[in-house]
């Protein structure tokens, strides 16, 4: 037994939420299914600088997102991206959520020109919270929190929906398409602006059903995490009790380089200017390399926000300051955290992968919009945009056919006492690997290793899970996969580009 729906979004950030209200719309009766118990579990909620919008030249943008994907980007999904942006914020979060941006566009790095639609410097909170109320507010819509999807029904590379586990029961919900907007995997490393639940489980269901995936190795830095709480983001990583779980590192948004703030040093010195010609607002995979190079060589990276009214333009951001006794005037200290998966399930124009009645939006999704390297501000506008179409056509299929329920996977008893030690261990295990050997820079010595030690990790995890069911054992399971495809496709990748850097040296290294 089980339940139905025409609809199955698994995931309630802006790519869910957008899935979701297209199915709504397409005639389908949809239910979200959502790790989350309030929208600060979400990684759309974190997003600081904005949505890019075209400001009626859609090639111009166009030209920055290929230049940041450095080479690697598909140029048809791009247009897709440019073509349908304008009209996807009008639509959804201008008209429908009544969304009041800020009168100034923000300019961000690696963009020609000031495009950025925000909200001071908390964009994403200020858009994901109406959403989420306007879908409780639709009769066709159920939203299902602290719902956590652990596998995919698949009969024959068909999918039927997905277990999920809800207050201690696991439930097969039957769909007649299911929709992936899960986001990504920062919970794989140490210091991340992710929330702790980016554990990477729709990736890995997806792949454990057969889905294909590209682009993995393209794993994003943000370069300017906030780094006074280094230590404390390890104790809250890996202890009970420890800072607060449900996000990641404080970020910096990049919109602040866009005001004018600059990169220093220990000595005092703004080294982005010797390191690109667009200083600060260079890509952000090369920002992330020199201020990694500048904290290794000197000891510290500073942003110095003395060039811009900090508390006036940004006071979210001072505030936070604030909060953690940092003088912005003194310079606030900074370091490269991940950020942003650019690879994943891989899909085409309408969200659909390689499986029957399967979608996948947002961050979990390779579209082919970002290639090696993400330009800034288009995440909130990938995941708007295809969620929109994805929620389309699946809502319009699914309303169509409806959920055919299957025999359901047969997981085993679920083991409330499993010792959350057990996968709080392993998974400090894993960040450790993935910080060590698969971060902003590479070898291919490094990459062979952690292919090794996640292998192993893997089958310690697998050998649980025949004998045991509970959320954070699946979630283990999920990094695990997740941090796996990525040294998989790393170790296949002998080209330095974008977020994939090889150490100099390197045979066939592209640089």
């Amino acid at each position: 037994m089980g339940e139905t729906t025409d609809l199955l979004v698994v995931g309630s950030g802006i790519a869910g939420c957008a899935a979701a209200l297209a199915g709504a719309r397409a005639g389908a009766d949809v239910t979200v299914a959502t790790k989350a118990s309030r929208p600060q579990e979400s990684t759309s909620y974190w997003a600081q600088g904005g949505i890019a919008v075209t400001r009626g030249d859609p090639a111009a943008l166009k030209r920055d997102v290929l230049a940041a994907g450095d080479g690697a980007s598909d140029p048809d999904a791009v247009d897709v991206l440019v073509s349908a942006a304008d009209d996807a914020v009008r639509d959804v979060l201008v008209e429908t959520l009544g969304v009041e941006f800020d009168a100034e566009y923000g300019r961000e790095a690696a963009h020609g020109e000031a495009r950025i639609r925000h909200v001071d410097a908390a964009t994403g909170k200020h858009l994901l919270v109406p959403f989420l109320e306007h879908l409780r507010d639709r009769e066709a819509v159920t939203i299902l929190e602290d719902a956590a999807a652990l596998e995919l029904c698949t009969h024959e590379g068909r999918i039927h929906g997905a277990l999920l586990e809800r207050d201690g029961t696991v439930t097969p919900w039957f769909a007649g398409a299911t929709v992936l907007a899960t986001g990504g995997i920062g919970a794989c490393y140490r210091r991340s602006t992710n929330p702790r639940t980016a554990t990477g489980d729709g990736i890995a269901m997806a792949a454990l059903a057969g889905a294909d995936v590209a682009d993995m190795e393209y794993v994003q830095f943000h370069p300017t995490a906030f780094a006074g709480d280094e230590r404390d983001e390890q104790r809250g990583r890996n202890e009970p009790g420890g800072r607060d779980e449900t996000r990641g590192t404080f970020l910096l948004s990049e919109a602040v380089r866009g005001a004018g703030a600059v990169l220093r040093d220990a000595t005092g010195e703004r080294f982005m200017v010797d390191r690109h010609p667009d200083a600060e607002l260079a890509p952000r995979d090369v920002v992330a390399r020199a201020v990694a190079d500048a904290r290794e060589r000197t000891g510290e990276v500073v942003l110095d926000v003395t060039p811009v009214d900090f508390a006036g333009e940004f006071p979210e951001l001072a505030s936070a300051c604030a909060d953690r006794g940092v003088d912005p005037e003194s310079g606030i200290p900074v370091a490269p955290a991940e950020h942003f998966l650019c690879g994943g399930i891989d899909v085409d124009a309408r969200g659909r992968t390689s499986l029957d009645r399967l979608y996948a939006v947002g961050e979990c999704a390779r579209t082919g919009v970002h290639g090696a390297n993400r330009l800034a501000s288009t995440s909130l506008l990938e995941g708007l945009v295809w969620g929109r179409r994805a929620g389309a056509a699946a809502g319009r299929t699914s309303a169509e056919r409806g959920p055919e329920p299957i025999a359901a996977p047969d997981l085993a008893d679920r083991d409330p006492d499993l010792p959350d030690r057990f996968a709080a261990e392993k998974a400090a295990r894993l960040r450790r690997v993935m910080e060590s050997e698969l971060g902003i820079v590479r070898d291919p010595e490094g990459i062979e290793r952690a292919r090794a030690a996640l292998r192993r990790l893997k089958g310690e995890v697998d050998a649980y899970t025949r004998t045991r069911t509970s959320r954070s054992l699946y979630e283990l399971r999920g990094a695990c996969v997740s941090a796996l495809l990525v040294a998989r496709a790393a170790a296949a990748n002998d080209r330095s580009r974008g977020c994939h850097r090889l150490q100099e040296g390197t045979p066939a290294n592209a640089d």
